[in-house]
């Protein structure tokens, strides 16, 4: 495996992801812009949507928007307008891209003329400025053959906000199964923002994961082998784009993304990835790969030109809330371990396991971001909202079962019949009392965090974090993706409240209920109730269903409506009613009350 140098990180991922600001183009409210003159002139009110002035009128190579449009990165007098064309021939197609104050272009205050190509993909992204805080704005793109649909998009407001509301999401693995959750999303109306976590696309090929009913669904994955190229990335990020829900989700409301770890390769630290051998060629160079078809295809914004280390960054809006957008995976994070390398003996070496994970050195974030985010803490703003992929709560379970000895139900009928044995051992019958003692061992072995891949691998760094937000009594909300499950957590440290954590499903891959083998209805609920019975922060889970949350903010209180689908098998569905969950926290309280 190649290893990029600690000092030469960050510039390699700067040069890796230069592409994302080369192609975005500067525009400005009231202004238009030439394709002969990088001078701008003022664009009249009266002008009607279908009948821009000739020189505003894209010509030559023509092209459709067989990938939809898309708008992201909000801020308070910006957004970033992006589109990708499907070019009638090769060569640059010049592009169209307006923006107006109602849906139907009466009143257009913003109107860019530029041009794409094959070298970015023929992807565009336009950094629209100078408009007002906390507006709604409506914009399209124009070929010189088709024009694109409309889409919807929202800067950030400043000074004192009421409320904001966001849709939370993450895990879309086209293979598995209709994106049914970002057709929900888009029928929000109301949305400041979508967050995306991460898991954007998968980069397996076919039959690899997730993806025994795609032939079924029609639902292949392009090309049809592991993403290791440029092009690669590009054609699966082009497939994805053509799903109408997804379309739809982007066209309504702007999206603030991060990546997570499939957006490259399984299982991504900073220097390699799970899911990457020395037989698919270097890893940086794959790494390059991605990043640049995910800068080209994405409506992000980078955060500082110059220097693209990493994808953290803020959005304030006014002062109800700080978001800030966490990167867990590229730029900083040490290798996981793996709790396979303390079984080699046949028992756990807890002592070295112990050393190795509480290693105050251990980083998931870096030092660069975390010093960031601890700044970021103290904001001022009601709520500090950090948004990121892996699970922040404290996740531990019996050793005998993250062990893989006992399962969960055994376990818990273990420790039943043991406190039976213990209190009235003639309700056991000999073959219990037997069981209860060939098997008690197991009942002394502690717990273990189930997933080191999340902040359970990191304990030190987030304990430090947790601290830091407890110290300045900040409104601390953790949001995560990444297990396709829903979770809901008190956060402590100390032994002392310092936040909570909401944890969104997935739109289509699937979770613990596939791992667990959950058959039942009965099965998935008593998996549910264990979970949150052995795990001391856990309020809530959901193990078998699909969906996203509503999250709304007012200076008094934050709640996450998690919102779950019937099937993601089968073009018609429902919401599940019967599963939905609201889950809030009052500010100054930083513990979860359940609705």
């Amino acid at each position: 495996m190649h290893t990029i140098p600690p000092l030469s990180r960050r510039h390699f991922l700067a040069t890796a992801l230069k592409h994302s600001s080369a192609i975005i183009v500067s525009a400005s409210a009231l202004t238009a812009c030439s394709k002969d003159s990088n001078k701008t002139s003022a664009i009249a009110d009266t002008q009607t949507p279908n009948n821009p002035t000739q020189s505003q009128k894209p010509q030559g190579n023509g092209g459709a928007f067989n990938h939809g449009i898309a708008s992201g990165d909000p801020a308070h007098n910006a957004v970033i307008l992006w589109t990708r064309i499907t070019p009638a021939s090769q060569g640059a197609v010049e592009v169209l891209c307006e923006v107006a104050e109602d849906e139907a272009f009466t009143r257009i205050i913003a109107a860019q003329l530029t041009s794409t190509d094959g070298m970015r993909d023929y992807t565009l992204k336009i950094d629209m400025q100078d408009l007002q805080a906390g507006s709604r704005y409506f914009y399209r793109f124009s070929t010189s053959t088709q024009q694109s649909p409309v889409g919807s998009t929202k800067t950030l407001p400043e000074g004192a906000t009421e409320q904001a509301k966001f849709a939370v999401v993450s895990c879309s693995n086209y293979s598995a199964g209709f994106f049914h959750v970002y057709g929900e999303i888009a029928k929000n109306t109301d949305l400041d923002a979508v967050l995306h976590l991460g898991d954007y696309i998968y980069e397996y090929g076919p039959g690899v994961y997730a993806s025994e009913d795609a032939q079924t669904l029609n639902r292949q994955v392009e090309p049809a082998s592991e993403l290791i190229t440029l092009q690669d990335y590009r054609t699966r990020y082009a497939q994805y784009r053509t799903d109408t829900n997804l379309q739809a989700a982007h066209a309504s409301t702007p999206f603030i993304c991060v990546w997570d770890d499939h957006e490259v390769a399984n299982d991504a630290w900073r220097e390699g990835a799970e899911n990457h051998s020395s037989t698919q060629g270097k890893y940086t160079d794959r790494l390059a790969a991605a990043l640049q078809a995910y800068a080209e295809w994405m409506p992000i914004r980078p955060p500082v030109e110059t220097d693209i280390h990493s994808l953290q960054r803020n959005f304030i809006y006014g002062d109800l809330l700080n978001l800030s957008m966490l990167d867990t995976r590229l730029a900083g994070r040490d290798k996981q371990l793996a709790l396979s390398d303390y079984l080699a003996t046949g028992s756990f070496d807890e002592t070295t396991y112990t050393a190795d994970s509480t290693d105050p050195s251990r980083t998931l974030l870096g030092v660069d971001q975390r010093e960031w985010l601890l700044d970021q803490l103290s904001n001022g703003a009601t709520w500090q909202i950090l948004g990121q992929q892996v699970l922040m709560g404290v996740m531990e379970l019996p050793t005998a079962v993250v062990t893989q000895q006992l399962s969960l139900t055994d376990f818990a009928t273990l420790a039943q019949l043991a406190t039976t044995a213990q209190n009235t051992p003639k309700a056991l019958t000999t073959e219990q009392l037997q069981y209860v003692q060939d098997n008690a061992h197991l009942l002394q072995l502690g717990s273990l965090p189930y997933n080191l891949d999340a902040w359970d691998g990191y304990p030190a760094e987030r304990q430090l974090i947790l601290e830091a937000a407890q110290q300045i009594n900040s409104n601390l909300i953790v949001l995560a993706g990444d297990t396709h499950n829903a979770w809901a957590n008190n956060l402590t440290v100390n032994n002392e409240p310092a936040g909570v954590e909401f944890a969104t499903s997935s739109v289509s891959s699937p979770g613990l209920e596939q791992y667990l083998n959950l058959k039942t209805e009965e099965a998935v609920q008593q998996t549910e109730a264990g979970l949150t019975g052995f795990i001391d922060g856990l309020q809530y889970t959901n193990l078998a269903d699909r969906g996203y949350i509503l999250l709304t903010l007012t200076h008094q209180q934050a709640i996450a409506d998690f919102q779950f689908i019937s099937s993601i098998k089968t073009q018609d569905y429902t919401l599940l009613s019967d599963r939905a969950q609201k889950i809030s926290v009052q500010a100054g309280e930083h513990t979860l009350t359940m609705s």
